[in-house]
Parts: C-alpha cells; sequence; structure tokens
C-alpha cells in the first residue's frame, strides 16, 4: 500500500484561492500564481491588490498562462495516476453561509469554487470590519461588548490570514476600544475576551503595547483587573512591563503569590500566548531582582518566603520553557538570601537536572545566576547532606557538569569567576583527591588570580568569601562558621555556643546534627579542602592572602585573614605538605602585628591560634624569637579568656632558663599624696582608680597615658579610711572608715556619691563585701558579719584577725597569731586551715595578707619558718607550694601568672607562680613601707601605696 503522504502535491501546485491543483495558472507581478478563473473573479469584484501580499497591482490584466509550472504539474500527475483532478469548474455549487465555526486547520471542500471561497472571505471580513465598527463607534455599553466576544471567536475560529486580521485589529483606535471595554464592563467572559486579544496583538506587534503603555492609566486598570481575580490579564501585565517597583508600590505581589500557587486542575482551559502562571513567575522574578538593585528586596522577599510558595515556585523548575526556569531559579535565590533556612526544604525537594539542562543554552548572565544558586544551595549545616546534593550537580546534568563548568570558567568575568572556581573546586573533591586533577588546579589558580587582581575589588572580595567559606561549615542559614569555629578550636566557644543556640530556637523544622558522624564527615572535608588549597603550587595562596591582608578594604582583610588563620592552624595536623616555611614567610610578621595591636579580642585570638602552629614547630620558633616578648605579653593578656593562650604561655616558659626574661614592668608614674598621710587602700575599676588615705579622704583618679589625673577628692569620713571595697557587679564602692561608718558610694562617670551611711558600732579595719552583707574586723577580737538591714553577729571570737578574704560564701581570715580559718557564712563552721604560733622573742608573727586566685589561697607573713608566702587548696586545705621570700611582707596582689609582694623596705618583689621564683624586684620612691595593692582587670598595670603617702604604678611590659 503506498504512503499517502506521497500523493499530497507540493504546496506551489495548488491554487492558494482555490485550495485546489492549478489548471490555467497565472503569476502577477508580485511573484504570487493562481488559478485564472478564481483571481479573475477578485479583480472583477474592485479589487486592485494581490490578494496574499496585499500589494497594489499596477495592471489588472492577467498575464499569459504559466506553462512551466502547468507542464510541471502535468508531469507529477503521471507519476502520482491516484491523484485526481478535485476540481470541476463547470460543475455549479451552493454557496454556503459566512459561519465563523469554519475552522482554520480545516481544509476547503474539495468541491467549493473559487467564487465560493471569494464570497466567504470577502463576507467574513465585512462582518469584521462591522463588528469592529461597533466595538469602536457604539455608545451602548452591550453592543460593545458583544462585539468583543464576536472579535474574539473571529481570531479563533476563521480560517484567515493572519496579517489580514492583525492589521485590522492593532490599530489604535481598536486597542483603545478593548481597554474602554476594561475601564467600563463588568461581564467576567467579556473582560477575559479583551485581556485575551490583547494579548494575542501584544504578543505579536510591539507596537500593541507601545500604545498600551502611553496612558498610565491603561496599565493601572489592567493591573487593578489582575488584582480582582482576572488572572489572565498577569500574561498582560507581563507584556507590558511597567517598572517592577510600580508593581510592588501597587501591591501585586500577593495577586502574584496566588496565581503561582494555583494545582494544575486550576488552570483555565484558554490557551494563551504565555501560561498565566509562566507570566506570574517571570514578573516576580524581575521584581526582585529590581528590588535588590534598590534595596527593597527583604521587604518583597519575605512575602514569598513560605514553603506552599516555594514548593510551587521549584515545580516551575522543570518548565519546559527555560526562561521560566532561570526566573525560578532567581526567586528561590533570592529566597535563600531573605531567609537561609529555607535552603534546606529546596535542597530536600528540588530537581537539579532541568537547571542543569538549562545551562547549556543559557546567556551569561543566565548562567551566572544558575551558578550562584548552585553555590548558595550547598551551605548546608550538614556536611553529609552537603556532599549529597554536591553528588547531584556532578552527575545528573545532561552532559559533563565538570567540564562545563570548567569551560564557562575559561570565560566567566573576573567578578564571577570566584563563585565557578569555589563550585568547580568542591565538585572536584568529591573523589579522593589526586595528584593531578586540571579541574582543581583551573580552580584554585582563578581563586588566587581574582585575590590578586587589585584592578578589581569586587572580584578580590568574591575570593576571598569563597576561600574562607571552603572550610565548609554553616550554620542551619547557611552563614559561614570559620570564624566562631575558629575561635571555638582557640577556647572561645561562647561566640559558636550562641550562634548554634540561637538558630535552635529559630528552627521548627531543621534539626541541627552534631553527631559523632557529621562531625567526622566535617572535619575529613575540612582536612582535604586544606591540604588542597596549601599544597597547590607550593603554598601560592599564602602569598595571595598576605597581599591581601594589607588591602585597604576590611572585608577583603577579614576573610583574608580567617583563611590565613585556618589555613596555618590546619598546618598542623595535615601530611608534611612542604609549605610551612611558605607560610612563615609570607605571614608571620603581619600575624604577630595583629596579634600585638589589635584592639578586638577575638582577631588577637584568631591570631594567637595561628601563630600557636608556629610556636609548636621549632623553625617557626626559631623566626619567632624576635618577637618573643611581644607574645609573651599578648599570651598573658589572653590567658584569662583562653586556655590556648596558658598552654603556649608553658611552652614558651619551659623553653627559657631565665624566667625573669618573660617579666618586664615598666615604671609609670608616682604621685605624692603625703599631705593626706598614709595610702590605706587602693582598688582599680574600669579606667579608675580610689584610693583611701589615712585623714579620711578617698581620691578618684583617671589614667590616660603614662599619667594619674586626679577627678575629684572627697573628704566625707571624719577619721582614716582603712579600706575599700567594689561588689564583683562593680555597681558600688564601699569604704570603711576608724570613724565606724561605712558609707556607700555611686560610680558615675566622672564622679562618686555617697548614697548610703551605715553605723557599724566599732571601728573597720578591713571590710570586704557582699551583695547582702559585710564582713569587718573590729577593734577587738573576731570578725564582725553586718547585715545591710542593720543587724551583726561576732565570728571567730577567740582570734585577733589581721586580714579577710571573701569568696562565694566562705570567709578566710589571717590571724595575728599566724593562723588562717575558713568560715562558712550560711552554717557558721569554722574550719583551720593552718594552726597559730605562739609569740617568739616577744614578737607575733600575723598574716598580713591573704588572697584567693584560681581557687587556690595565699598568704603572706614573716618568713620565719623560711615561706613568706604559702599557698593553700582552697577545697581540701593542703598545702600546694611556698615563696621563699625573705622580706617583710604588708601587702600582696596575685594575677594570673605572677605573685607581687609589698614590702616593709620600700619595694616589691614579683614572683613567677608557675616555678615559685623571683623575676624582678621594683623599687619605691622611698624606704616607707607599701600598704596597699591592686591589679587593673586586664592584669596590665600595677598599682601600689605607700605609709608615706605615695601612689607608683607600673605597667607590665
Amino acid at each position: 500500500m503506498s504512503d499517502p503522504g506521497k500523493c499530497t502535491p507540493p504546496k506551489d501546485f495548488v491554487c492558494p484561492i482555490t485550495s485546489n491543483l492549478f489548471d490555467d495558472p497565472v503569476t502577477l507581478e508580485t511573484g504570487q500564481t493562481y488559478e485564472r478563473r478564481a483571481i479573475k473573479e477578485w479583480l472583477e469584484r474592485g479589487n486592485s491588490t494581490c490578494p496574499i501580499t496585499r500589494q497594489k497591482l499596477h495592471s489588472t490584466q492577467l498575464p499569459r498562462t504559466n506553462y512551466v509550472l502547468k507542464r510541471l504539474i502535468g508531469s507529477w500527475q503521471e507519476k502520482n495516476p491516484g491523484v485526481v483532478k478535485a476540481h470541476n469548474p463547470q460543475e455549479p455549487e451552493a454557496e454556503p453561509e459566512p459561519e465563523i465555526q469554519l475552522k482554520s486547520s480545516s481544509p476547503m471542500p474539495p468541491s467549493t469554487s473559487p467564487t465560493s471561497v471569494i464570497s466567504i472571505l470577502d463576507r467574513t471580513m465585512a462582518q469584521l470590519r462591522h463588528t469592529i465598527t461597533k466595538l469602536c463607534m457604539s455608545e451602548i455599553l452591550q453592543e460593545s461588548e458583544m462585539a468583543v466576544l464576536k472579535i474574539e471567536r473571529f481570531w479563533r475560529d476563521v480560517n484567515m490570514e493572519e496579517s489580514d486580521m492583525m492589521s485590522m485589529l492593532s490599530k489604535p483606535p481598536v486597542i483603545n476600544g478593548f481597554v474602554e471595554i476594561l475601564f467600563n464592563s463588568v461581564d467576567p467572559k467579556v473582560l477575559g475576551a479583551a485581556v485575551f486579544l490583547l494579548c494575542e496583538l501584544g504578543w505579536r506587534d510591539e507596537a500593541v503595547v507601545n500604545t498600551l503603555t502611553q496612558v498610565d492609566s491603561d496599565v493601572d486598570c489592567i493591573i487593578a483587573l489582575f488584582k480582582k481575580g482576572l488572572i489572565e490579564a498577569v500574561v498582560l501585565i507581563y507584556l507590558l512591563r511597567p517598572p517592577a517597583i510600580n508593581l510592588v508600590e501597587m501591591e501585586i505581589l500577593d495577586s502574584l503569590v496566588e496565581v503561582i500557587m494555583r494545582r494544575n486542575g486550576e488552570e483555565d482551559s484558554v490557551a494563551m500566548c504565555v501560561d498565566p502562571k509562566t507570566a506570574s513567575v517571570l514578573l516576580l522574578d524581575q521584581i526582585l531582582a529590581t528590588c535588590v538593585e534598590e534595596g527593597a528586596a527583604s521587604l518583597v522577599a519575605s512575602k514569598v518566603v513560605n514553603e506552599k510558595v516555594i514548593e510551587s515556585v521549584m515545580i516551575s523548575l522543570e518548565a519546559e520553557w527555560v526562561e521560566e526556569r532561570i526566573a525560578a531559579v532567581g526567586i528561590l535565590s533570592r529566597c535563600i538570601q531573605e531567609d537561609g533556612k529555607c535552603r534546606n526544604l529546596i535542597a530536600n525537594k528540588v530537581e537539579l537536572a532541568p537547571v542543569l539542562e538549562s545551562f547549556i543554552g543559557a546567556n551569561d548572565a543566565e548562567r551566572f545566576e544558575i551558578i550562584q544558586f548552585l553555590s548558595e544551595l550547598i551551605k548546608l549545616n550538614r556536611r553529609s547532606f552537603n556532599s549529597q546534593v554536591l553528588h547531584i550537580i556532578k552527575e545528573e546534568g545532561p552532559f559533563s557538569t565538570m567540564h562545563t563548568l570548567l569551560n564557562y570558567l575559561q570565560t566567566a568575568s573576573v567578578e564571577h569567576s570566584p563563585i565557578v572556581a569555589g563550585l568547580l573546586l568542591q565538585l572536584d573533591l568529591l573523589a579522593e583527591p589526586r595528584k593531578m586533577s586540571i579541574f582543581r588546579e583551573e580552580a584554585i589558580d582563578a581563586l588566587i588570580s581574582c585575590l590578586r587582581n587589585t584592578d578589581f575589588p569586587s572580584a578580590q572580595v568574591a575570593a576571598a568569601e569563597t576561600i574562607a567559606s571552603l572550610l565548609g561549615r554553616f550554620s542551619i542559614s547557611g552563614k559561614p562558621l570559620i570564624r566562631a569555629f575558629l575561635l571555638k578550636r582557640a577556647g572561645l566557644d561562647k561566640k559558636y555556643r550562641a550562634i548554634m543556640r540561637q538558630e535552635k530556637l529559630g528552627s521548627t523544622s531543621v534539626d541541627i546534627d552534631e553527631s559523632s558522624e557529621e562531625q567526622k564527615a566535617a572535619d575529613d572535608w575540612e582536612t582535604k579542602m586544606a591540604y588542597a588549597l596549601v599544597s597547590h603550587e607550593f603554598g601560592l595562596l599564602f602569598e595571595a592572602l598576605a597581599e591581601g591582608l594589607k588591602s585597604q578594604y576590611a572585608e577583603l582583610c577579614s576573610d583574608c585573614f580567617l583563611s590565613a588563620t585556618w589555613l596555618i592552624h590546619k598546618l598542623m595536623v595535615l601530611p608534611h605538605t612542604g609549605v610551612r616555611g611558605a607560610a612563615r614567610v609570607c605571614l608571620l610578621k603581619r600575624l604577630v602585628s595583629i596579634f600585638k595591636f589589635a584592639k578586638d579580642i577575638e582577631d588577637r585570638v584568631l591570631a594567637m591560634l595561628a601563630l600557636s602552629s608556629f610556636i609548636r614547630d621549632p623553625e617557626g620558633l626559631r623566626d619567632l624569637s624576635s618577637h618573643i616578648k611581644d607574645v609573651l605579653k599578648g599570651l598573658r593578656e589572653l590567658k584569662r579568656y583562653s586556655p590556648l593562650a596558658v598552654e603556649l604561655l608553658k611552652i614558651l616558659s619551659e623553653g627559657n632558663e631565665s624566667s625573669a626574661d618573660l617579666w618586664n614592668h615598666k615604671e609609670l608614674v608616682q604621685v605624692d599624696c603625703s599631705s593626706n598621710g598614709e595610702v590605706t587602700s587602693i582598688v582599680c575599676f574600669k579606667d579608675k582608680l580610689f584610693s583611701g588615705h589615712s585623714d579620711g579622704t578617698i581620691k578618684v583618679w583617671t589614667g590616660r597615658g603614662s599619667m594619674l589625673h586626679l577627678i575629684q577628692e572627697v573628704r566625707e569620713h571624719t577619721k582614716a579610711v582603712t579600706s575599700l571595697a567594689l561588689l564583683p557587679s562593680g555597681e558600688r564602692l564601699y569604704s570603711g572608715s576608724l570613724d565606724r561608718t561605712t558609707k556607700v558610694w555611686s560610680i558615675g562617670n566622672e564622679a562618686i556619691h555617697c548614697v548610703q551611711v551605715h553605723d557599724m558600732k566599732d571601728q573597720v579595719h578591713n571590710l570586704v563585701v557582699a551583695n547582702s552583707i559585710a564582713c569587718f574586723i573590729p577593734q577587738g577580737a573576731g570578725v564582725k558579719v553586718h547585715s545591710w538591714n542593720g543587724t551583726s553577729k561576732l565570728l571567730n571570737p577567740n582570734k585577733y584577725v589581721k586580714c579577710l578574704s571573701l569568696m562565694q560564701g566562705k570567709l578566710y581570715c589571717g590571724c595575728r597569731d599566724n593562723s588562717i580559718q575558713e568560715i562558712d557564712l550560711a552554717t557558721g563552721t569554722i574550719s583551720n586551715i593552718q594552726s597559730g604560733n605562739r609569740k617568739l622573742l616577744g614578737k607575733s608573727n600575723p598574716v598580713q595578707a591573704i588572697q584567693l586566685q584560681g581557687g587556690l589561697l595565699y598568704t603572706a607573713s614573716s618568713p620565719l619558718d623560711g615561706a613568706a608566702v604559702k599557698i593553700w587548696s582552697a577545697s581540701n586545705y593542703d598545702l600546694m607550694g611556698s615563696v621563699p621570700s625573705t622580706s617583710e611582707i604588708r601587702s600582696m596582689a596575685v594575677s594570673s601568672e605572677l605573685i607581687y609582694l609589698g614590702c616593709k623596705g620600700g619595694f616589691v618583689e614579683v614572683w613567677c607562680k608557675q616555678k615559685q621564683n623571683r623575676v624582678e624586684t621594683l623599687q619605691v620612691g622611698s624606704s616607707a613601707k607599701v600598704l596597699s595593692m591592686a591589679l587593673d582587670a586586664e592584669e596590665e598595670f600595677l598599682v601600689v601605696g605607700t605609709s608615706d603617702g605615695r601612689i607608683q604604678a607600673w605597667q607590665l611590659s
């Protein structure tokens, strides 16, 4: 059986008017060929144009028969004898009525004569003209509405050359007629028909769009109809492309979201040039992109960040139209930017194969949009899940994703290269690292090149951010945790725990997995990535990071600093890479500078973490030797923040024969207050110093540079101020005096003010305070505990107490008979730490000073038994050590590393706590007794007061 398709006449053999094979073909001057009888009737009806081209004919006289074409048709008929000429011009047929039901896809019946066809076309065109006239001219709304419905039926159903109807309907008066209907009609069918026609016309003719956009009110009307529920109007809005910011101001977002969320069964059956959901997705993407530029993206994106909306947008990733897929990618990217926690939802449900397929035919801007989306998508808080998504990206594309990215990287702009390189590098490291990989080499080369390209600061910043994120640890919201994680490794885990706690509180659907398996996966990834980065070109990355640290851009410096800290720290655990020397040469001096001068404690701790790698390396320690004093000073300052500082101090002190090399005190200032008598008490608080004097004066000082500036002097006590004390909170200053009172002072910015006076009923010789009580040494035996409500009681009545210390409800007493007691204030229980001695040669041996620090109790007395200072365990009273000073001690201060002893002969001995050897002696300006001592909170300054009225300060340098 022959193929019927082979018997179909060629198009050139068929008359466009009769749809039959030519019998007597004639070719007009326009180049179009017609059956002679059909074109003759066309011309006799008064037409003077070509039916197809609509060009005016210069002559209406028909040419001779086109015999060449006629012979070709005859030859074709001989080869296809089954094809019979279907047209018999002598056979009359009734002329059918010009019903609109004729489908454009249905061929003319073979029996239809040329006369009938032309009559139908003419009558249809006449009806269309009449209907258009009704639309444009009628003042009766119903007639105009009927005209719109008829025109819609013409458009959908009539077999008519598109150019004919387009030329008639796209004229401005007709377009304005449709717009008038939109303004005045309330019939949903009429409004839908008008919007449908305007969409079809605007899709085909840009002039229609120009006509509609000339009047702002026309666009406003269309938007208003869309917001009222006319879904088709969104297609017209998309075609008109009004400014996105205007759409936001007209509050169109909610309506767009509703269309996007419509289920498949809810779409209308009317086929349009653009699907309403597609138009809504495209518009939403445009709005979000524009609002990013205008700085209003957060306001807009917050309405889109919703699980159901995001899931509906993800459906568009699988759309047939590539533009819709790219728009969906843009929307999802901005949702992630607005609320990073939604990336987990997207990563769980997204189909990435269509996205990767779209990459092939996309332009550069669209390709980068896809790369950014994928790069953000893999910033997940679970390393194992991250690796799963990376595997999908690597394996599900229609072509090799790795080669596609490599090709794109080689042609991408400088600004885009870091993001592409970062993604390519992560995909390459999914497999076990090989000695050579073109993907890895090209990716790292691109990152280093961008990091060093000072002509493009934005590319430098992007490269630095990308490198810092390669550590691979992220919060739920996708925030890189490199800074918090490195601080945690240095012992400052407060920030890390705060971030994780905050995100746990804010997360309702995503668990933070901190299991051992996840931690191992994260550690393995970090090690693999660090090895790839540092081993590239013998540590070339360290040079680029060092250059970045010198940049004027703070963001670039910060990320380079974090990356350098991370990679240098990892050198301790990586297999031998041979790049430690390169790292030292490039970064050692800069890290020491940050460690010395950075104002932010966290930056100094991070620099310390990096330097710890050099300190643990013999060659690194040798290179640090010229900076050792600065390093030691910094470590002493940081030891109360980080246990790593204490550990490094031990390493360095063990490597020094003389502990004196580790400590150096520089004298700052000496003030003569002899007119006020002895300096009986000194305390430090923030940037202020308070001194109590034997004439009842209290002085307030502030330190600026190397000077002490007196900012206030008060004398409200009538006798000597024997002691000053601060609450741990620092809100109040307490002064005890021989005038039997304790005064409470509020501490202001520039002055102190007395807010309470307590009658203690006895002289106050030494005072310690807590929130609800004060403990002091009275004139006689025992210790008095005074409640701020006025009641008091006497404890330890059998002892004459010389000094006190109070900590967590335990009162420690150093007595005149050399005994030491602990009193539990809650129960009144007294425990002996050291038994007392009898007088020797008529002299007593009192405990002159007592201090608590780090769970140890330090007591100082005369060195009659060879140890002036003894160190006790505050928990079990065991003797932990002693300081063999031979001096007569009158006061004491203890830091985390040193013990300061104020002596009778006008000097201060400085002893190392760890080795318990004397490292320095500080000389006071006279031979008077050192009665009082204080350290500032940072343990950088020592201040002493003497019996001849001098105040002197040193700085630990």
